[in-house]
């Protein structure tokens, strides 16, 4: 008898979760497929610490083959699903057309960077998503101080050692907390860059962490404070130019680096399928099923998956929330051929963490809030026990820091045109034309 087929499309944390728990419940009575644009799952949470050169990139790029016993690994990127004779259609990384049939199908495909439309930003700015984006700012930020303790012009040295970052929310944050601390390395390490490197923080919130409990901003913004980034709140970017940014104050800042850190949209692999939407979102049931398509479940951050706790409300997204809807979507589809009972998604907050660099952080784990030392240890444990793999190599990554000075080259693998701001996949870098 021929064994069904689930392919799921995506392996972040939604679809890499689903892949792992299917696999353990089917125990070889099932195909299981995974299909991705890449032979990794990418730990998101640990990409500002690759940019800072604390954690090598490796390290955070856990391969699919290998630990996810038992599940086929495709490494293709989806470019079409035919829902009514039930096929994936792929692009091969070498150009070659193919398909998977599917008896059951997760769609997982996860989120790219948010734009907004700002003059100049799709240009000049670089997202922080993927793994590439990530390595190409390592890399600017060695270079930029390089050049700026070669120039002769006082002016040009500034703006070289002037770092902006839009977007105060978790992932702008941590950019510049750990930016700043980086620079401020590699500047004691040239004595000839005699202008300490300058990093600031924009967003039109009123706080930082705008999403997060108050006492979790208040902390970041004092940590923030504390190591000169220039943070202004109610403050963006009015327009984006070769050699600086406009502000919406009307101020302008010279500056060769823009990080944009705004937010994330759904995949917009999304708006193909001709399925309803909610904001770009696939909408779902409950149980993550998509209406009308019961052999179709939808998680993580393409998923409008309604909010049980929040009625009303659809889930954010967020790691935790793809996680879990991962696990939920792999035991109803169990369910579904009759291993247990199809259950909804319900999912109560845990708490959040912020790795803010050095010895600080904030955490409130079971809304516990917690600063300095303690919050880094809840932090750091909370990282390597949500890690499903290279655990080891990331706690050795990260003994090292502590203990050595941190070196810093630029390898120039990563381009400033292999990773632009506007790309459907920012965890592949873009081949040069």
């Amino acid at each position: 008898m021929t064994k069904p087929r689930v392919v799921i499309v995506g392996a972040g944390f939604a679809g890499y979760h689903a892949a792992k728990t299917l696999s353990r419940i089917a125990r070889d009575r099932a195909e299981i497929v995974v299909l991705n644009s890449t032979d990794y799952f990418l730990y998101l949470p640990l990409l500002p610490e690759v940019a800072a050169g604390v954690v090598e990139p490796k390290r955070i790029a856990v391969p699919l083959t290998g630990t996810l016993k038992g599940v086929r690994v495709v490494v293709g990127e989806a470019d079409h699903v035919d829902l009514q004779n039930r096929w994936v259609g792929f692009t091969q990384a070498e150009g070659e057309k193919n398909r998977l049939a599917y008896d059951r199908l997760v769609l997982a495909v996860g989120s790219v960077n948010k734009l907004l439309p700002i003059p100049g930003v799709t240009e000049y700015a670089h997202g922080f998503r993927g793994l590439p984006e990530a390595v190409y700012l390592h890399d600017h930020i060695v270079r930029q101080l390089e050049l700026a303790e070669q120039a002769e012009d006082p002016a040009e040295q500034q703006a070289r050692s002037t770092f902006v970052v839009v977007g105060a929310g978790y992932t702008g944050t941590e950019v510049a907390a750990h930016g700043q601390l980086f620079t401020d390395a590699l500047h004691a390490q040239r004595p000839r860059l005699t202008v300490r490197p300058r990093w600031m923080l924009l967003d039109v919130a009123s706080r930082v962490l705008p999403e997060l409990d108050k006492r979790m901003s208040d902390t970041s913004h004092k940590v923030l404070n504390r190591r000169g980034v220039d943070v202004r709140m109610g403050t963006s970017v009015a327009e984006a130019t070769c050699d600086g940014v406009k502000l919406t104050d009307g101020e302008y800042v010279p500056t060769c680096t823009l990080v944009w850190c705004v937010g994330v949209r759904p995949d917009p692999f999304v708006n193909e399928l001709g399925l309803r939407t909610d904001r770009g979102r696939l909408v779902t049931d409950e149980f993550l099923n998509v209406p009308g398509y019961p052999e179709v479940y939808a998680c993580g951050d393409a998923a409008a998956v309604p909010d049980l706790v929040n009625p009303g409300k659809v889930c954010g997204m967020t790691a935790q929330h793809a996680q879990r809807q991962g696990k939920r979507a792999a035991y109803n589809i169990a369910a579904s051929y009759g291993f247990g009972r199809r259950k909804p998604y319900k999912h109560h907050d845990l708490g959040w963490v912020v790795d803010l660099g050095g010895k600080d952080a904030a955490a409130n784990p079971l809304q516990v809030n917690l600063a300095g030392l303690p919050a880094k240890a809840v932090t750091r444990a909370y990282h390597l026990m949500a890690m499903p793999g290279n655990r080891t190599r990331v706690s050795a990554d990260w003994a090292l820091d502590a203990a050595l000075t941190r070196s810093a080259v630029q390898l120039g693998l990563v381009p400033a045109n292999a990773v632009p701001l506007e790309s459907t996949t920012p965890e592949v870098a873009t081949r040069s034309r």
